[in-house]
């Protein structure tokens, strides 16, 4: 079983930067591909970005390219997205996903791809 805590959510003003966090509890963090999605109030939860267990391999969602960046340390276990120019249609609750994959480059977009995931954190842009 894995855990997956996530910090860094907070209030920014539009044109504003966060780091997100997420630590994965267990000795296998580099065998997970990890992701990030996020879920707007009364919308459905998107895919936002995604990166293999070699950290070699991201992909984004089309909302979010140029603007995020999602890369990860094995040795502290913990994931990071970093957004910058934040607009207010980024506002959400944004949550880590995790589950164990095989290949070192592949990387997974889907949730349903995804075993594992945290509670969220909430980002709030405003105008």
């Amino acid at each position: 079983q894995v855990q997956l805590v996530e910090s860094g959510g907070g209030l920014v003003q539009a044109g504003g930067s966060l780091r997100l966090s997420c630590v994965a509890s267990g000795r296998t963090f580099s065998t997970y591909a990890m992701g990030w999605f996020r879920q707007a109030p009364g919308k459905e939860r998107d895919f936002v970005a995604a990166i293999s267990r070699s950290g070699d391999s991201t992909y984004y969602a089309d909302s979010v390219r140029g603007r995020c960046t999602i890369s990860r340390d094995n040795a502290k276990n913990t994931v990071y997205l970093q957004m910058d120019s934040l607009k207010p249609e980024d506002t959400a609750v944004y949550y880590c996903a995790a589950d164990v994959v095989y290949r070192a480059y592949s990387v997974r977009v889907g949730q349903s791809e995804y075993k594992y995931w945290g509670q969220g954190t909430q980002v709030t842009v405003s105008s």
